[in-house]
């Protein structure tokens, strides 16, 4: 083979994945994109067979240098240096990550292999070196913190037994439970009666509960209550504020938490933002977030994620290989 291939850089959500090819110099040498990584619904190793897919999409765009064509079985072999950095999606467990680390290393596509929850990449992809916290607000919610030492600070985040509240997914059942209880007199009067019906054309929550239920509209549709909840707060519905009050107050107590775990609260340091909750910069829950997290850790830096996860990704695995800081610069310039 006459390309060398240095990390091979995972990042794989549930509904996509994207891989990169990465060079011992930092150069992106092909990159591809697939399906989501769903162990859960469809098994571990058909899981892997999505990523397998993605990865021989990107080998077979490898440059040719007079040497014969690069296939993944190829890129590590005997005495080779190649590494797998992968964050997952549903690796939401240490005892998950090491059951998937080890299905890789079965591949063989890899001399080492690290597997971590999708979360750190986002985290990794907008700091200069290893060390600051994220909090990802997507279908749900999740945070993570890193140091260079290696220390790092998690939760479950596997649903509400795990304590969770908020993302995506949680923020449009509960825009759906006040929203019935508006409309029949249970609770507080509020707007989310009227929009979150109006979304689907419907003119009341008795018709959207009954089409939700008989299937006329698929569950899945309900993420699309997400922006409807964030309009009508912004529009002055008290109900709706109290919900986008309510996660900005739960980010910053998993933000808070994570730095405390790490000595980090009276440090500067980053506290990212991501997933497409976030990433939609609500200006309510922006204000509430920057303001509640600048009482309990001062120096920190609140800011957006704009980076994609792949870079991140990517540079765990150089941050594994010992790369330099002119490898990790090069990188990153790629995607600048």
């Amino acid at each position: 083979m006459g390309v060398k291939v240095s990390v091979l850089a995972i990042d794989a959500g549930n509904s996509k994945t994207d891989v990169a090819l990465i060079g011992e110099d930092g150069a992106v040498l092909a990159t591809a994109r697939g399906g989501g990584f769903q162990p859960p619904v469809v098994g571990v190793e058909a899981a892997i067979d999505v990523l397998a897919e993605a990865l021989e999409r990107a080998v077979a765009e490898l440059p040719e240098t007079g040497g014969p064509r690069a296939t993944l079985s190829s890129l590590a072999p005997p005495g080779s240096a190649v590494h797998l950095s992968a964050c997952l999606a549903n690796a939401d467990l240490p005892v998950e990550e090491a059951e998937l680390a080890a299905a890789l290393e079965a591949r063989g596509w890899a001399s080492s292999v690290e597997v971590r929850n999708d979360t750190f990449a986002i985290l990794r992809a907008g700091v200069d070196e290893p060390r600051g916290v994220a909090v990802v607000c997507g279908a749900g919610i999740n945070c993570v913190g890193m140091t260079p030492d290696g220390r790092t600070a998690r939760f479950p985040a596997i649903g509400r037994i795990s304590g969770d509240w908020g993302g995506g997914a949680g923020l449009a059942e509960e825009a759906l439970w006040f929203a019935a209880r508006a409309e029949d007199g249970r609770g507080e009067a509020s707007e989310l009666a009227r929009a979150l019906p109006g979304h689907f054309g419907l003119g009341s929550m008795y018709a959207l509960i009954e089409a939700l239920h008989r299937g006329a509209i698929p569950m899945a549709r309900r993420h699309e209550l997400t922006p409807v909840l964030f309009a009508t707060a912004a529009a002055g519905d008290a109900v709706a504020l109290a919900l986008v009050e309510r996660l900005a107050d739960e980010v910053v107590a998993m933000a808070s938490v994570t730095l405390a775990r790490l000595g980090l609260l009276e440090e500067e340091v980053p506290v990212l933002l991501g997933g497409s909750v976030l990433a939609a910069r609500h200006p309510q829950l922006d204000d509430r977030i920057t303001a509640l997290l600048a009482a309990r850790a001062p120096k920190a830096e609140v800011r957006v994620v704009s980076e994609p996860p792949v870079l991140g990704a990517a540079l765990l695995g150089l941050d594994r290989t010992g790369a330099g800081p002119e490898v990790h610069r090069r990188l990153r310039g790629q995607y600048a």
